[in-house]
């Protein structure tokens, strides 16, 4: 495995991305709804940090999940990774890189919700950890959409529907407590539940158990999809 080549990979989907206005949106919207969001709308009585804290989460579930599947169905519809795999790069590399590049650049956002939150210290290290551990989640089950999908089209189809659930229903588990029920087993859910109080001694063990527990259902379904499709396929 060469760091060379997955550096290059990541240098060039920033090139990419600045190309792609529809991935790159996926990495601004939410941080910049924020940011603007929480400095121009006042209403009596609203939490403080309220749309930092539904907009954070709904972050986690939709940008690097979007952004991992388009990527890679982009990719394997145009033959980009046929050229690539050609050129010597294997598939452990370009993954690598990919996943690299989704994390740095949804964790520029996250930056982004922090200082907006003006979290500092201890608050401001676990809402990054937190916010880290479901970006990976995301940009391993959006890569394994990606593989599993043979062009964009088949990646958006399935995309869609898994990121209404990861980004919505936490969201609407805030008003419907049958909905908070199902929401609990989504690391969505628990993320939103933690970055709600961020500091060490608010961290409850189980509910770093179901983002885990997630991010291990994520691996297989990633696997299973590179199994069953190859890179390529």
């Amino acid at each position: 495995m060469s760091i060379r080549k997955i550096g290059a990979i990541v240098k060039k989907q920033i090139k990419d991305t600045l190309k792609n206005k529809a991935v790159l949106i996926q990495f601004l919207m939410f941080p910049v709804l924020t940011v603007i969001m929480d400095r121009t709308v006042n209403i009596p009585d609203l939490p403080e940090n309220y749309f930092l804290y539904v907009f954070a989460a709904m972050y986690v579930g939709m940008a690097p999940l979007i952004s991992a599947a388009s990527i890679i169905a982009e990719e394997k519809e145009q033959n980009t990774l046929r050229v690539l795999m050609m050129s010597n790069v294997n598939a452990s590399e370009y993954l690598i890189g990919e996943a690299l590049y989704i994390v740095i650049a949804c964790m520029i956002g996250s930056f982004v919700f922090a200082l907006e939150g003006k979290f500092r210290g201890v608050e401001f290290l676990v809402f990054m950890g937190v916010m880290c551990i479901g970006i990976i989640t995301s940009t391993v089950l959006g890569a394994a959409i990606g593989i599993w999908s043979k062009n964009q089209m088949a990646a958006t189809s399935i995309t869609v529907p898994v990121m209404i659930i990861l980004s919505f229903v936490p969201m609407i588990a805030m008003f419907n407590e049958k909905v908070e029920r199902f929401s609990q087993f989504l690391y969505t859910e628990q993320i939103n539940c933690l970055i709600h109080n961020v500091t060490a001694s608010s961290i409850q063990m189980d509910r770093i158990a179901v983002i885990f527990a997630n991010a291990l259902c994520a691996i297989g379904v990633f696997v299973a999809a590179y199994r069953k499709r190859g890179l390529l396929s």
